[in-house]
């Protein structure tokens, strides 16, 4: 075992971080290309759960197969370990991760790395949440627990939470993606899920020697909160509460990360649903996926090169402001995406009707204030997310946004504008779509001084915009 304090964690984590320094820096320049706008190193993290560890200050991202990345601003991005067999040492002590997971082995077999782990602390412990499954999307799949006196690791202890592999239900769930999330009462639950059996959540134990373990008479795998209709792939379950608007926020991964990812939402005033669509639909029953808000998709934005698949990540709060924390891949030339995987953090911020949006830009630092028309004023680049999963990459056009509140495209007007404070309402073609702005550093260009806009209609269609 390797404590806290102990000499030999510290040079591990030295050696870990010496060895990868060199990767990360030939690394982020092929995942991000030169970007000197405050963004000076990012790390490559697949599925990345971001822990806030208040002893170091620190966030870690804790991904699949292993990788772990820490930052202490949400910019800069340190690769602490690459995935495989630097991860598995540094995690669990060992590169024969199955000798201290031994029971999840033995149930699922064959698998050969854990997904998307989760990080928690309680009364002097970290809790690490794993899971591992059978074959890629397979139903034999078990989540379970380990725990750490490091952040860091190594993790030992192995608690089974649901057993997917060896229950008989014909209709069980893919058993992983677990992630823990608080109530506004202080409850504690974990949503997990992925493929076609849906997303579910559980209620634990949130104090005392059973915290994070799953409370009773909540059957196999407690309450489905989101399916998926016909053949449509849900993954990367992440749930948060904003106090300001009074809802919990469900988000989810939807399709194929080598082609038609996407990032979606719902919402409920309880944290055990029923999450509602754009509609009003729950997406536990019969929600159409073109009523289910996406806040992101494939796109090419200006003259920049593709960006593809954000999305299976973390919300996270900071001094009064949220931020998503996803991984990325790019347009691999020909038309496909790129495995490789980059973190991607961006500011969550919520229009009037108090639904998220995401900023099309890399936070690097920009600060919250208000906006007049005349601040808005300018050229953009705009694009349409249509809200379908398929196997394309959205293109920005160029729109003007004039101090008069009216929007030109290509010499004839096409709309109007109107700013309150740090919202934007954008009529394009009749279409109203309510956002908020935000400043930025346009990742696209590797220019400052840039606004971001994002919005969306009631159609559930989305708009990003970056000014030039």
């Amino acid at each position: 075992m390797i404590d806290t304090g102990g000499r030999r964690n510290e040079e591990v984590k030295k050696q870990l971080i010496a060895i990868t320094a060199a990767i990360v820096t030939a690394a982020s320049a092929f995942l991000l290309g030169a970007c000197s706008g405050g963004i000076s190193e990012n790390a490559s993290v697949h599925d990345p759960s971001v822990f806030y560890d208040e002893e170091s200050e620190t966030y870690y991202a804790f991904g699949s197969h292993f990788a772990v990345a820490s930052s202490t601003d949400l910019v800069n991005w340190h690769q602490v370990a690459t995935d495989g067999a630097e991860g598995q040492e540094l995690l669990y002590g060992t590169t024969d991760w199955r000798s201290v997971l031994s029971q999840s082995a033995a149930l699922v077999g064959g698998s050969e790395n854990t997904w998307a782990p989760d990080v928690e602390y309680y009364n002097g412990k970290y809790y690490m949440y794993y899971s591992l499954t059978r074959g890629f999307g397979g139903p034999v799949s078990v989540i379970g627990r380990v725990e750490s006196d490091n952040v860091l690791g190594p993790y030992s202890n192995e608690v089974i939470i649901v057993d997917g592999a060896s229950s008989t239900s014909l209709n069980k769930p893919n058993c992983i993606d677990p992630e823990l999330f608080y109530d506004k009462d202080g409850g504690l639950w974990m949503v997990y899920g992925s493929y076609y059996g849906g997303i579910y959540m559980l209620e634990l134990y949130n104090e005392g020697e059973n915290w994070g373990l799953r409370k009773p008479d909540q059957g196999e795998f407690g309450k489905l909160v989101w399916s998926t209709p016909g053949s449509t792939v849900v993954e990367g379950p992440f749930v948060f509460y904003n106090e300001d608007t009074g809802y919990y926020y469900l988000f989810t991964s939807y399709g194929d990360l080598a082609t038609d990812y996407n990032l979606r939402v719902a919402r409920s005033t309880n944290p055990n649903g029923p999450y509602l669509d754009l509609s009003g639909t729950d997406v536990s029953g019969n929600s159409s996926v073109c009523n289910i808000y996406k806040l992101a998709g494939n796109y090419f934005l200006g003259d920049s090169e593709g960006i593809a698949a954000i999305g299976h990540g973390s919300i996270v709060e900071k001094d009064g402001e949220f931020f998503s924390v996803s991984h990325s891949r790019r347009e691999d030339g020909n038309g496909g995406v790129t495995p490789a995987h980059s973190m991607w953090t961006a500011k969550l911020l919520f229009n009037e009707d108090g639904w998220p949006l995401l900023t099309p830009c890399r936070y690097t630092g920009e600060e919250a204030r208000t906006f007049s028309n005349r601040d808005v004023a300018g050229t953009y680049d705009l694009l349409f997310f249509i809200n379908t999963t398929t196997a394309t990459f959205e293109h920005s056009t160029e729109y003007t946004f004039n101090a008069n509140g009216t929007i030109d495209q290509g010499g004839n007007q096409v709309g109007t504008f109107s700013v309150s404070g740090s919202y934007i309402t954008v009529t394009l073609n009749g279409v109203d779509y309510k956002g908020a702005l935000a400043d930025c550093w346009n990742t696209y260009t590797d220019e400052g001084g840039a606004i971001c806009i994002s919005a969306v209609s009631g159609l559930a269609t989305t708009i990003w915009a970056v000014s030039k």
